[in-house]
């Protein structure tokens, strides 16, 4: 007998054409703001970056809320860097 909590396997056909748009185009913002996200903390200098780099990079793969967090937290304010 099933768990009366337990979560039924939602397969991609079962998705109305919008919910399947709707994933695609969150997993697409998703990879392009990890993209983003690792690119500029690749390129910017460490002391243009609050905290170490590794660090942001690790956060970044933290869906949607690590690269947001770099964006708004991670990068100094002031820096002449890319």
């Amino acid at each position: 007998m099933k768990h009366p909590l337990a979560k039924r396997h939602i397969a991609w056909s079962d998705l109305s054409p919008s919910q399947r748009l709707a994933t695609v185009l969150a997993a697409t913002l998703q990879i392009a703001l990890l993209v983003a996200a690792l690119v500029d903390i690749a390129q910017r200098p460490a002391k243009a970056i609050r905290g170490s780099k590794g660090m942001w990079a690790a956060i970044a793969f933290i869906n949607f809320v690590g690269p947001l967090a770099y964006f708004l937290w991670g990068r100094q304010p002031d820096s002449d860097a890319p």
